[in-house]
């Protein structure tokens, strides 16, 4: 289960590193450096993601067989990512002309990223993520969200040390071709190496039945989580699920933008250096910060977290030099990995147990889809409105400014509010729902627990 948990999470964020950050890069350096289609490219994905999440979360529930929608999709994924290598403004403009290729090659672009983001997240998303609550049990889903919260940060640290070098130098085809290969291949793996787990109804949550019938209408499932009798029957709940959405939005005010920024702002060239101090340390963090998550409450340990992540942003508004943006990276990756560690493992301990894949779809629109159209557009508003500009090949191209940090501070500290309210609401009836033993489970797991407000 932890060879499953450790190869599939991390190869899933390999690819969502290529389509979070890398394709950010492949559309300003190769086809357009308007901020505006950056962060529409963001949104599309976010909806066809979303839209995945929904459909193929309530349909693993019912099929309650996941494992072949993570080996499948995690194929196609990987089809879909090296397909990308294919796209370019010189191919496209032979066959358009040089007066609409931008604009062709940039819509090109978005729609092969909405196919590949809609495959990702039906086999990472949903069906991954829902497997992940399916064998875990409330006394270690912290641990295991602390391993889960650092895949990003060693998917970019990989990506940057390995491959980043393929980028600079315009091998744009061999990049993706890699990471699409190794997705596919890690699909195949997931056959061997996920087993499939189905929860039993928690007591106490008599609701919930044991799974949908075959006869239950397929769209009241799949909406039946985002009805306001549901909302209101699980507050604590969608109160975490409130401030991971906040939590979001701040990160995606920069994160799109922070390869550009680190060297067109700041002129750092060694950003991949500058990068891989940072998300290892922040690795550590997150591994270790996990068990003790786990050890003072999840809830108790959300609101600092928020607090370390706003800090570290606004000390990023502040430094200019390579070891002072070191530094001010770690504080500010480090705050953003214990705060999604919590948030998650807040979420997973209030998923009900027979809906771990329904639940997925309205995670994605609030963790998801509502941070990537609102974040990246705030970012860019701040971008433009600053209008800081440099020339390239006689273009000129906006650069993205401190600003977008200190915006994403303010985002960050609002969802304090949720984050404290979560303690005056009442535990999650959390029990595992199987007897010990009885499904494959997390190593090391101890008995379950509850996790109270403190």
């Amino acid at each position: 289960t932890w060879a499953a948990i450790v190869l599939v999470g991390l190869t899933g964020q390999l690819a969502w590193t290529v389509e979070n950050m890398y394709l950010n890069v492949f559309l300003y350096n190769t086809v357009t450096a308007s901020p505006t289609a950056l962060a529409g490219m963001v949104a599309a994905s976010a909806i066809a993601a979303t839209i995945a999440t929904l459909l193929l979360g309530t349909a693993s529930d019912r099929w309650g067989r996941r494992r072949e929608l993570i080996a499948i999709g995690y194929v196609l994924w990987g089809a879909a990512t090296a397909a990308f290598g294919l796209i370019g403004l010189d191919a496209v403009q032979a066959v358009v002309g040089p007066a609409s290729a931008v604009a062709v090659t940039t819509l090109a672009i978005v729609a092969l990223d909405c196919v590949m983001s809609f495959l990702g997240a039906g086999a990472n998303d949903a069906a991954f993520t829902a497997w992940v609550t399916d064998v875990t049990q409330p006394s270690n889903r912290g641990r295991v969200d602390g391993v889960l919260a650092i895949m990003p940060l060693l998917a970019m640290l990989l990506v940057f040390g390995a491959l980043d070098p393929l980028t600079q130098a315009g091998r744009w085809g061999l990049f993706f071709g890699i990471i699409g290969a190794v997705t596919a291949l890690v699909g195949l793996l997931a056959l061997v190496l996920v087993r499939d787990a189905a929860p039993g109804p928690r007591p106490g949550d008599a609701a919930t039945p044991a799974r949908p019938t075959a006869v239950e209408p397929f769209l009241r499932t799949m909406v039946a989580l985002l009805r306001p009798s549901a909302i209101r029957q699980r507050p604590g709940l969608y109160t975490a699920l409130a401030a991971w959405s906040l939590l979001g939005i701040a990160t995606q005010v920069f994160l799109p933008y922070l390869i550009i920024y680190v060297q067109r702002f700041l002129h750092i060239d060694a950003y991949a250096a500058v990068l891989g101090a940072v998300l290892l340390t922040a690795s550590v963090v997150s591994v270790i910060g996990g068990r003790f998550i786990d050890r003072i409450g999840k809830v108790r340990a959300l609101p600092p977290a928020l607090l370390i992540f706003a800090l570290g942003l606004t000390m990023m508004f502040v430094v200019r030099d390579l070891l002072p943006v070191i530094g001010a990276g770690i504080v500010m990756m480090s705050g953003l990995m214990l705060a999604t560690t919590a948030a998650s493992a807040i979420v997973r301990d209030h998923t009900p147990p027979s809906q771990a894949g329904a639940l997925q779809g309205p995670r994605m629109i609030l963790v998801v889809l509502i941070p990537m159209v609102v974040g990246p557009f705030l970012g860019a508003a701040v971008i433009v409105g600053a209008n800081e500009t440099y020339s390239d090949l006689g273009q000129l191209k906006q650069v993205p400014t401190p600003w977008i940090f200190l915006v994403a501070a303010a985002v960050a500290l609002l969802a304090l509010i949720p984050a404290r309210a979560m303690r005056r609401l009442p535990a999650p009836e959390l029990h595992d729902g199987a007897v010990p033993g009885s499904q494959p489970g997390v190593a090391g797991a101890d008995a379950p627990t509850r996790d109270g407000a403190a």
